[in-house]
């Protein structure tokens, strides 16, 4: 599936339909007073969120939407029909800003909520209202008020309970598809994520929900590499699970320009609780990571673990650690 985080549309919800202007008109009734009913209230445009979306693709082939309008009303005092509200769904995670793209009207933070985005115009007042003592025969009606309409812009924040971060092959998705049943692309060269993937791992009957952003690079927070397109998809994600690759030469500095860059991009984004794990030990020898292991401890007071992803020991490990993360 394609993945699409930003979009704008255009939302139109329906008119409300117009009264009636008629008069009662049966045999044997020669003077029939007025029977015009009212018109039916416009449809509405309401946003829902939905679990199993983790991207807007459906808005970039229809930008375009508008619900029912509402219908005349009849004689007889028929009230018009009321048009169908029209539902979009949208991921959870999803932020609704208006056509500047600045200011933000809703933000769906859980499931199955609903928020109304255009409300429908209202329905007309048929001939009867008008009706009195001094008027016993009113022709005036209204017309159904118009129903709102306006560009809106739809951004994606993914919501995870952790999210992975670390440079470019440093195993990310490989432990994505090693701890959840998410089967994201895995190939031996930088830059095999393109877009943020969402897996979920289960440890004891506990859950906990991981993101997988592309690799950040130095100047991310400024938009280089994949940028700053991505890491807004770690806002939102309680802790952070740093991954390294054990072989790099200079863990050093392998940590600390991701640790920049998200400084860079938001000092927020440091106060998160953070595991580091030092990945791909299988190859090196046992000693090795130890000592490797000891060293970056001296250097970074950090809670720290080794893995391998070809190692059900490790994957279990790690997988008891992150529950504590989040409960």
């Amino acid at each position: 599936m394609k993945f699409l985080d930003q979009v704008k549309i255009f939302i139109k919800a329906g008119d409300g339909g117009s009264g009636s202007p008629s008069f009662r008109r049966e045999k044997f009734i020669e003077f029939g007073g007025p029977d015009g009913g009212d018109g039916g209230k416009g449809g509405s445009i309401i946003l829902k969120s939905e679990r199993n979306l983790n991207t807007l693709i459906d808005f970039r082939y229809q930008q375009h939407f508008k619900s029912e309008r509402g219908s005349d009303g009849k004689g007889k005092n028929q009230t018009g029909r009321g048009g169908k509200n029209l539902y979009l769904n949208v991921p959870v995670g999803t932020q609704v800003f208006e056509e500047d793209n600045k200011t933000l009207i809703f933000d769906f933070k859980k499931e199955s909520e609903e928020f109304v985005v255009a409300v429908g115009g209202r329905g007309g007042f048929g001939n009867t209202r008008f009706k009195s003592s001094t008027n016993r025969a009113p022709k005036k009606f209204t017309k159904g008020t118009k129903g709102e309409e306006f560009w809106i812009w739809l951004q994606l924040k993914t919501i995870a309970d952790i999210g992975i971060i670390g440079l470019p092959n440093a195993g990310k998705s490989s432990l994505l598809a090693a701890i959840t049943s998410a089967r994201p692309k895995i190939a031996n060269y930088k830059f095999t994520t393109l877009n943020p993937n969402l897996g979920v791992a289960v440890y004891d009957d506990k859950e906990v929900t991981l993101a997988d952003i592309p690799g950040i690079i130095e100047g991310a927070h400024e938009g280089i590499g994949l940028g700053i397109k991505f890491l807004k998809h770690i806002e939102r994600c309680k802790s952070l699970l740093h991954l390294i690759d054990i072989t790099e030469e200079d863990l050093k500095k392998s940590y600390t320009q991701v640790r920049k860059e998200l400084k860079n991009y938001s000092k927020d984004m440091l106060k998160k609780d953070e595991l580091v794990v030092l990945n791909k030990t299988d190859l090196l020898e046992d000693k090795e990571v130890k000592k490797i292991k000891n060293d970056f401890l001296k250097k970074h007071k950090v809670n720290l673990i080794t893995l391998s992803t070809f190692d059900k020991k490790s994957i279990s490990k790690i997988k008891s650690k992150l529950i504590k993360y989040v409960s």
